[in-house]
Protein backbone atom coordinates (compact mmCIF):
# COMPACT_ATOMS: atom_id res chain seq x y z
CA UNK A 1 0.00 0.00 0.00
CA UNK A 2 1.32 3.47 -0.88
CA UNK A 3 2.29 5.63 2.04
CA UNK A 4 -0.16 8.45 2.71
CA UNK A 5 0.60 11.71 4.48
CA UNK A 6 -1.49 14.10 6.50
CA UNK A 7 -5.22 13.52 6.73
CA UNK A 8 -6.62 10.98 4.28
CA UNK A 9 -9.97 9.30 3.97
CA UNK A 10 -8.39 5.83 3.90
CA UNK A 11 -10.29 3.15 5.76
CA UNK A 12 -7.64 0.57 6.46
CA UNK A 13 -6.99 0.64 10.19
CA UNK A 14 -7.51 -2.40 12.40
CA UNK A 15 -9.47 -1.85 15.60
CA UNK A 16 -6.52 -1.83 17.97
CA UNK A 17 -7.26 -2.66 21.59
CA UNK A 18 -4.25 -0.71 22.85
CA UNK A 19 -4.77 2.54 20.95
CA UNK A 20 -3.35 5.57 22.76
CA UNK A 21 -5.58 8.60 23.12
CA UNK A 22 -3.50 11.71 22.45
CA UNK A 23 -6.21 14.37 22.53
CA UNK A 24 -9.98 14.52 22.88
CA UNK A 25 -11.73 17.84 22.27
CA UNK A 26 -14.74 16.90 24.34
CA UNK A 27 -15.83 14.60 27.19
CA UNK A 28 -16.74 10.93 27.03
CA UNK A 29 -13.71 9.47 25.26
CA UNK A 30 -14.31 6.14 27.03
CA UNK A 31 -17.54 5.71 25.05
CA UNK A 32 -15.66 5.68 21.73
CA UNK A 33 -16.10 2.47 19.72
CA UNK A 34 -13.43 2.01 17.06
CA UNK A 35 -15.57 -0.52 15.21
CA UNK A 36 -17.99 2.28 14.33
CA UNK A 37 -15.38 4.27 12.36
CA UNK A 38 -16.61 5.33 8.92
CA UNK A 39 -15.16 7.25 6.01
CA UNK A 40 -15.45 11.03 6.40
CA UNK A 41 -18.04 12.94 4.43
CA UNK A 42 -16.94 14.74 1.29
CA UNK A 43 -17.48 18.10 3.01
CA UNK A 44 -15.28 17.13 5.96
CA UNK A 45 -12.56 15.83 3.66
CA UNK A 46 -12.67 19.05 1.66
CA UNK A 47 -12.00 21.06 4.82
CA UNK A 48 -9.31 18.61 5.93
CA UNK A 49 -7.61 19.17 2.59
CA UNK A 50 -7.43 22.90 3.31
CA UNK A 51 -5.62 22.06 6.55
CA UNK A 52 -3.41 19.60 4.68
CA UNK A 53 -2.42 22.23 2.14
CA UNK A 54 -1.40 24.59 4.93
CA UNK A 55 0.54 21.84 6.71
CA UNK A 56 2.50 20.95 3.59
CA UNK A 57 3.95 24.47 3.57
CA UNK A 58 5.42 23.65 7.00
CA UNK A 59 6.38 19.98 6.92
CA UNK A 60 7.08 19.47 3.18
CA UNK A 61 8.47 15.92 2.82
CA UNK A 62 8.40 15.24 6.57
CA UNK A 63 4.64 15.38 7.09
CA UNK A 64 3.06 12.95 9.56
CA UNK A 65 0.78 10.19 8.33
CA UNK A 66 -2.81 10.17 9.59
CA UNK A 67 -6.25 8.95 8.56
CA UNK A 68 -9.57 10.75 9.05
CA UNK A 69 -12.77 9.04 10.20
CA UNK A 70 -16.23 9.97 11.41
CA UNK A 71 -17.79 8.14 14.32
CA UNK A 72 -20.89 9.08 16.30
CA UNK A 73 -19.29 7.70 19.49
CA UNK A 74 -16.28 10.07 19.28
CA UNK A 75 -15.96 12.89 21.84
CA UNK A 76 -16.30 15.84 19.41
CA UNK A 77 -12.90 15.26 17.78
CA UNK A 78 -9.96 13.16 18.88
CA UNK A 79 -6.50 11.99 17.90
CA UNK A 80 -5.49 8.39 18.57
CA UNK A 81 -2.33 6.44 17.81
CA UNK A 82 -2.03 2.68 17.64
CA UNK A 83 0.77 0.41 16.54
CA UNK A 84 0.08 0.91 12.85
CA UNK A 85 -1.43 4.36 12.31
CA UNK A 86 -2.50 7.67 13.78
CA UNK A 87 -6.05 8.76 13.15
CA UNK A 88 -8.27 11.76 13.70
CA UNK A 89 -11.87 10.82 14.47
CA UNK A 90 -14.71 13.32 14.58
CA UNK A 91 -18.29 13.15 15.72
CA UNK A 92 -20.63 14.09 12.84
CA UNK A 93 -23.05 15.59 15.36
CA UNK A 94 -20.29 17.84 16.67
CA UNK A 95 -19.11 18.94 13.24
CA UNK A 96 -22.69 19.76 12.25
CA UNK A 97 -23.27 21.82 15.41
CA UNK A 98 -19.93 23.64 15.13
CA UNK A 99 -20.58 24.41 11.46
CA UNK A 100 -24.10 25.67 12.16
CA UNK A 101 -22.75 27.95 14.87
CA UNK A 102 -19.47 29.18 13.38
CA UNK A 103 -19.10 27.92 9.82
CA UNK A 104 -16.20 26.22 8.06
CA UNK A 105 -13.56 27.96 10.16
CA UNK A 106 -14.67 26.10 13.29
CA UNK A 107 -13.92 22.78 11.61
CA UNK A 108 -10.63 24.08 10.22
CA UNK A 109 -9.50 25.19 13.70
CA UNK A 110 -10.45 21.90 15.37
CA UNK A 111 -8.74 19.78 12.70
CA UNK A 112 -5.68 22.06 12.77
CA UNK A 113 -5.37 21.58 16.53
CA UNK A 114 -5.51 17.79 16.22
CA UNK A 115 -3.00 17.80 13.39
CA UNK A 116 -0.90 20.15 15.53
CA UNK A 117 -0.22 17.29 17.94
CA UNK A 118 1.22 15.22 15.10
CA UNK A 119 3.30 18.10 13.76
CA UNK A 120 4.73 18.74 17.22
CA UNK A 121 5.71 15.10 17.56
CA UNK A 122 7.21 15.00 14.06
CA UNK A 123 8.91 18.36 13.60
CA UNK A 124 9.56 20.38 16.71
CA UNK A 125 10.43 24.08 16.37
CA UNK A 126 12.66 26.58 18.13
CA UNK A 127 9.64 28.73 18.98
CA UNK A 128 7.86 25.83 20.71
CA UNK A 129 8.84 25.98 24.37
CA UNK A 130 9.75 22.69 25.99
CA UNK A 131 7.83 23.53 29.17
CA UNK A 132 4.51 23.96 27.38
CA UNK A 133 1.71 21.51 28.10
CA UNK A 134 1.11 19.15 25.12
CA UNK A 135 -2.21 20.86 24.44
CA UNK A 136 -0.45 24.22 24.28
CA UNK A 137 2.06 22.83 21.82
CA UNK A 138 -0.79 21.56 19.64
CA UNK A 139 -2.48 24.97 19.95
CA UNK A 140 0.68 26.66 18.70
CA UNK A 141 1.04 24.34 15.70
CA UNK A 142 -2.68 24.55 14.97
CA UNK A 143 -2.47 28.35 14.97
CA UNK A 144 0.52 28.12 12.64
CA UNK A 145 -1.70 26.24 10.19
CA UNK A 146 -4.46 28.83 10.56
CA UNK A 147 -1.93 31.51 9.60
CA UNK A 148 -0.85 29.50 6.54
CA UNK A 149 -4.50 29.22 5.45
CA UNK A 150 -4.68 33.00 5.09
CA UNK A 151 -8.11 33.22 6.72
CA UNK A 152 -10.33 36.25 6.47
CA UNK A 153 -10.93 38.29 9.63
CA UNK A 154 -14.34 36.64 10.02
CA UNK A 155 -12.86 33.16 9.63
CA UNK A 156 -10.08 33.88 12.12
CA UNK A 157 -12.65 35.13 14.63
CA UNK A 158 -14.75 31.99 14.15
CA UNK A 159 -11.71 29.72 14.44
CA UNK A 160 -10.59 31.32 17.70
CA UNK A 161 -14.13 31.17 19.04
CA UNK A 162 -14.27 27.46 18.24
CA UNK A 163 -10.98 26.77 20.04
CA UNK A 164 -12.25 28.65 23.09
CA UNK A 165 -15.69 27.03 22.99
CA UNK A 166 -14.60 23.41 22.50
CA UNK A 167 -11.41 22.96 24.57
CA UNK A 168 -9.81 19.61 25.25
CA UNK A 169 -10.62 18.69 28.89
CA UNK A 170 -6.86 18.45 29.57
CA UNK A 171 -6.10 21.90 28.16
CA UNK A 172 -5.09 24.83 30.40
CA UNK A 173 -7.45 27.78 30.79
CA UNK A 174 -8.12 29.95 27.73
CA UNK A 175 -6.10 32.86 29.16
CA UNK A 176 -3.07 30.55 29.15
CA UNK A 177 -3.82 29.18 25.68
CA UNK A 178 -4.39 32.47 23.89
CA UNK A 179 -0.79 33.84 24.08
CA UNK A 180 0.52 30.48 22.83
CA UNK A 181 -1.97 30.46 19.96
CA UNK A 182 -0.85 33.97 19.07
CA UNK A 183 2.79 32.84 19.08
CA UNK A 184 2.10 30.03 16.65
CA UNK A 185 0.04 32.30 14.44
CA UNK A 186 2.63 35.05 14.18
CA UNK A 187 5.60 32.66 13.85
CA UNK A 188 4.01 31.26 10.69
CA UNK A 189 3.35 34.58 9.03
CA UNK A 190 0.06 35.66 10.60
CA UNK A 191 -0.54 39.34 11.34
CA UNK A 192 -0.34 39.95 15.09
CA UNK A 193 -2.50 43.08 15.06
CA UNK A 194 -5.24 41.30 13.12
CA UNK A 195 -5.02 38.37 15.52
CA UNK A 196 -5.41 40.67 18.53
CA UNK A 197 -8.48 42.36 17.04
CA UNK A 198 -10.22 39.07 16.35
CA UNK A 199 -9.16 37.52 19.67
CA UNK A 200 -10.66 40.47 21.53
CA UNK A 201 -13.84 40.24 19.48
CA UNK A 202 -14.08 36.50 20.12
CA UNK A 203 -13.60 37.06 23.86
CA UNK A 204 -16.60 39.40 23.95
CA UNK A 205 -18.98 36.80 22.48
Amino acid sequence: MAKMYLLTSALFLPAAAAAQLVCAMGPGASAYKAGSDQRPTADAMQLANRVNAAAKTVCASHCPELALFRNSTAPNAMLLVDSSQAKVVYSPQFFAAAYDSLGDAAILAVVAHELGHALDDTLGAAWIKTGWHPELRADAWGACLLARMDLSAHELNAGLTALATYPPPAAPAWNSRLPVIRTGYTQCGGNGAAFDREANAAKRK
